[in-house]
């Protein structure tokens, strides 16, 4: 998959998404919002200009979430992003509302609609993270200018191919052909069972 395919399913196949902001306070503050539309580089959702959270979206200019799509946890997929937002007002109102015709239910008349504004996520950095593939599948993603976030471990040349770390790790997910022992970040959990397993202190975070 790449960077449009992972915006496509946000928009498509979950569509409900908890957004976390930060108040005046500094202190985090959640909402669901839906993700209505990507053009496969951004995503656009739209909120009302009289709520809180436009305010913070003013002030702050960006924004986190998650979505998760799946029966239960081992059928899980979830989506991360965070990035930076810009306020495009409305002339985009009629074309999501078309797209997402339940909104006519919650805004019935035109006057009401003004009350809306549509934003872009327009730069910002993701992680896929599937739960029901084995072994789990992860990956990193990026949009606008922003650049992908690497987290997780890596192995160095300090490495001496004893296999404690493979021993302790729940997703088997090192190489131990070769030395330094190589750990495959698309299945790892980042659990840092291998950090705290390693007898030389090879295993660093990245």
């Amino acid at each position: 998959m790449n960077t449009a395919d992972y915006l496509k399913f946000i928009v498509n196949e979950i569509h409900r998404t908890i957004v976390a902001t930060v108040d005046d306070e500094g202190l985090p503050v959640t909402c669901a919002i839906d993700m209505m539309d990507t053009d496969g580089e951004s995503l656009y959702f739209l909120t009302a200009k009289g709520k809180r959270f436009y305010d913070r979206l003013i002030k702050r200019k960006y924004l986190a979430f998650t979505a998760m799509k799946g029966e239960d946890t081992m059928t899980s997929v979830a989506v991360s992003v965070r990035g930076k937002v810009r306020e495009l007002g409305f002339e985009k109102i009629p074309a999501l509302f078309e797209k997402n015709p339940y909104m006519a239910k919650i805004y019935p008349t035109e006057e009401s609609r003004r009350a809306l504004t549509v934003f872009q996520i327009y730069e910002g950095s993701g992680e896929w993270f599937d739960l029901s593939k084995k072994p789990i599948e992860r990956a990193s993603f990026a949009f606008g200018k922003a650049k992908e976030q690497h987290e997780g471990y890596a192995v160095t040349d300090s490495c001496i191919g004893c296999g404690s770390c493979l021993d302790v790790c729940p997703q088997k997910c090192i190489d131990l052909s070769e030395t330094p022992a190589v750990i495959k970040a698309e299945n790892c959990l980042h659990c840092g069972n291998c950090f705290s397993a390693c007898p030389v202190d090879a295993v660093v975070k990245v």
